[in-house]
Formats: C-alpha cells, sequence, structure tokens
C-alpha cells in the first residue's frame, strides 16, 4: 500500500512537471512569434479561450507540484507535530490564496 502511494506520489510530481514544460515552451514559441509588447497585445493573446486554459492547467499544475514537494519537505525536515500542523496549513492556505488570485487575474481580462 505504502509503495503504491510513494509512486503515485512521485508521478503526479512527474506529470506535473512535464505539463509546466510543455506551457513554457507553448508560451514562449508564441511569445517569439507574436512579440506583444503592449499591454492591449498581452490582454489580447490571454482574452483567447485556449490561453486561459492552458494558463489555468499550468496554474493548477504549478499549485499541486508545489503542495507535493513542499509535503514532502515538511514531512523529511519539521519532526515536531505542531510545528508540522501550523506549517503545512500555512502551505495549503498560501497555494489555494495563489490559485484563487491566479484564476481572477485570468477571468478578469
Amino acid at each position: 500500500m505504502v509503495k503504491s502511494h510513494a509512486l503515485r506520489l512521485w508521478l503526479a510530481q512527474r506529470i506535473t512537471g512535464a505539463l509546466m514544460a510543455i506551457y513554457a515552451l507553448m508560451v514562449g514559441s508564441v511569445l517569439y512569434v507574436q512579440h506583444p509588447t503592449e499591454y492591449g497585445t498581452w490582454k489580447a493573446l490571454f482574452s483567447t479561450g485556449w490561453m486561459r486554459a492552458a494558463t489555468l492547467v499550468f496554474v493548477l499544475s504549478l499549485v499541486w507540484h508545489a503542495w507535493l514537494g513542499m509535503h514532502d519537505i515538511l514531512i523529511d525536515y519539521v519532526k515536531p507535530a505542531l510545528a508540522h500542523r501550523i506549517l503545512k496549513n500555512l502551505v495549503v492556505l498560501s497555494l489555494a490564496v495563489y490559485a484563487v488570485w491566479s484564476m481572477r487575474i485570468l477571468w478578469s481580462i
């Protein structure tokens, strides 16, 4: 049981990393081709449905990837139970705020 759980977490870390790399290559390609230099051009780029969806997948992948990494760090290095619980809750709260903030930005364009 523990092995399959650890394998799923390891795989999730790799999949989210791959999704973020694909997004970075995609956005890099778009920026190379379009050369957006003005606010209006950037706004138009991120107003398209496919770019919003891709950016949302990126943000959610980033949050999940960060959570998996921070969870491992907290398990390995923070031994006192109270400190572990407090830090874990702070990380979850921070990541949730960043995710909601990113979504608000995406859908306010």
